[in-house]
């Protein structure tokens, strides 16, 4: 490892820092969450020394449900590589759809090859995948970086505007959307599973070529030709596949009923990115885009004494995060609610958010010089169209993006790309589970505790061989041990959306049985495993961390894993059935 201390760690992160500034200030002058400090010295991007623990003195828990009778113990691991193909970028597009760089930390991606902000279902399905079984699910979380304060080098980054433009116009296409079969049907005897499974492809393959022709007739026809030519033929053929399916199961099970009336599918328009939360289409409704609209705080802030600089950078960049945040829930709650909707559910939250941050500014200038006042008049914001500027009012500037070596603002050091990444869909202990519906999306974990609170946050760090002492803190392992990362998704559905407006509530845990509640459906729990060869000496500098939001300081406790399930239905039937039987498989 170069031995080069001081210069070099100031020369990196004043570059840095002095990049996202720029990029600020083209924005629309608003500051982000960037500080130079004093001469001589280096941001303040390490992570606190009080974050790491020795893993020794973490305590075990054994406290997981037994298992009832009937509990579904199988497994099914998926094959999906370590991100060799090195695909990074501060996008989310579960957390927050359609916000480029909204992460503001890098993410590690293996499966689905196009994830980035704009990806919606049509281009995830579209898209190549890393799994060796053709799963072209989305899997990403935090990257981890060794951080020494040296000249770290990192691969190059590379450009997601392929990808982008791609999802772009996926995204400015209609699409047919069809029920979810796969999720509806019993359990599939071994003599069926075969033939079940071929008709389970033949039905994405069927919708697949449904979508092409509407785009190659576009414009032929009347009013009717859609429903007549396209969407009447496919339901014709998807009667005809299913069919086979309930045949296939009755000749050694009871033929399962009712399930014709899957076979109907309807078009969507799809002019937003990001996915419709109450369904598996498209997204936002087209026309006239609004777009909320918040007073500037920096250019009425009074001079920021040195001492508060970092606090109030942090907080500004906080506004900004929560302008794009409340933009995009704007647009994927379209339509919902009654005429107060925005107000109560949006601009109202949004404006509590304001005066929290504001004040927390007011309060850190006010330690040392005079404390500013009538900021809070600052907090509301209104709902306008997104051409207009509402008076005067100024709308986030984008976010910085990663420079040439995947490094952002206060996210910097060598990535560490998993020595081993583990996919495992698991069972539950209370029973049977059924499939996921596709393009489901999921969370594990909160990005941001210290705005959040920690709810949803998740003890997610250990060390190989002490599986059972997982802690929000880093970990300094025992020589031979290697520092590990356990996610462990939400696995009971509320059977009927693949999103929701806080993309939490369509999806939860089980409670301490492993229980679901009442009209919640236990489907297979997601835990991704990523092992990580960071030197012995390394931990015990504490020179590790993972990238993490601004606000959060690369707090452990901030770590969190992102899910969409773009299987296809066939494997995400042998997923369910091996689980069900209790096996071990791999795919």
């Amino acid at each position: 490892m170069p031995g080069n201390t001081g210069k070099h760690r100031i020369s990196r992160r004043t570059k840095i820092a002095t990049a996202a500034l720029a990029l600020a200030v083209a924005g629309g002058g608003i500051a982000v969450a960037t500080t130079f400090g004093e001469p001589g010295q280096a941001s303040a991007d390490e992570a606190d020394p009080a974050l790491y623990v020795d893993i020794l003195k973490v305590a075990p828990d054994n406290t997981a449900p037994a298992n009832a009778r009937g509990a579904s113990t199988g497994t099914f691991t998926v094959d999906c590589g370590r991100n060799e193909n090195q695909h990074f970028n501060p996008d989310n597009f579960v957390a927050q759809p359609g916000v480029r760089n909204g992460a503001q930390h890098l993410h590690d991606y293996v499966g689905n090859l196009s994830s980035n902000a704009d990806s919606n279902n049509k281009s995830l399905e579209a898209a190549g995948t890393t799994c060796r079984n053709g799963d072209k699910s989305a899997y990403f979380w935090p990257v981890v970086r060794i951080d020494t304060g040296d000249d770290e080098k990192n691969p190059p980054a590379k450009s997601p505007d392929g990808d982008r433009d791609q999802a772009a116009q996926d995204g400015a296409a209609p699409v047919i959307t069809c029920p979810d079969v796969a999720s509806k049907l019993p359990d599939v005897p071994d003599s069926a599973m075969a033939e079940v499974n071929r008709n389970l492809d033949l039905l994405d393959t069927q919708i697949d070529e449904a979508d092409k022709r509407l785009v190659s007739t576009r414009g032929q026809g009347g009013p009717d030709f859609v429903r007549n030519a396209i969407l009447g033929p496919l339901e014709d053929k998807r009667v005809a596949t299913i069919d086979r399916m309930a045949i296939a199961i009755g000749r050694t099970a009871a033929r399962p009923q009712g399930l014709d009336a899957l076979a109907p599918c309807t078009l969507r328009e799809q002019a937003g990115t990001g996915g419709n939360p109450a369904s598996n289409g498209g997204g936002a409704p087209g026309g006239a885009a609004q777009q909320i609209t918040c007073p500037d705080v920096a250019s009425k802030l009074p001079a920021v004494p040195a001492s508060a600089k970092a606090e109030v950078d942090r907080n500004l960049q906080l506004l900004n995060t929560q302008l794009q945040e409340a933009n995009q829930r704007l647009v994927t709650t379209q339509g919902q609610g009654g005429a107060n909707f925005v107000q109560n559910a949006i601009l109202g939250p949004l404006k509590d958010k304001r005066v929290a941050t504001i004040d927390r500014m007011a309060i850190a200038i006010g330690r040392t010089a005079a404390r500013p006042q009538g900021l809070d008049a600052l907090a509301p914001c209104s709902l306008g169209q997104a051409a207009g500027n509402n008076g005067g009012a100024t709308t986030a500037p984008p976010l910085p993006g990663p420079d040439g070596n995947n490094e952002l603002p206060d996210n910097d050091g060598r990535i560490q790309r998993p020595a081993k990444v583990g996919i495992t869909f698991r069972g539950s202990p209370a029973g049977q589970v059924v499939a996921m519906p596709k393009f489901l999306r999921a969370l594990s974990g909160d990005a941001k505790p210290s705005i959040n609170g920690t709810k949803n946050t998740r003890a997610a760090w250990t060390c190989t061989g002490f599986e059972n002492r997982l802690t929000d803190k880093y970990p300094i392992c025992p020589e031979g041990s290697k520092v590990e990362r356990i996610h462990d998704f939400p696995s009971c559905w509320d059977g009927k959306n693949t999103d929701s407006a806080n993309h939490r509530t369509h999806i939860v845990f089980p409670d301490k049985a492993g229980r679901c509640a009442a009209g919640f459906k236990a489907v297979p729990q997601l835990r991704t495993t990523l092992v990580y060869d960071i030197p012995h000496d390394i931990q015990v500098k504490k020179q590790y961390k993972v990238d993490s939001f601004p606000s959060e300081k690369h707090n452990p406790l901030s770590d969190h894993d992102d899910f969409a399930n773009v299987m296809s239905q066939s494997i995400m039937n042998q997923l369910v059935n091996c689980i069900n039987r209790n096996k071990t498989c791999t795919a």
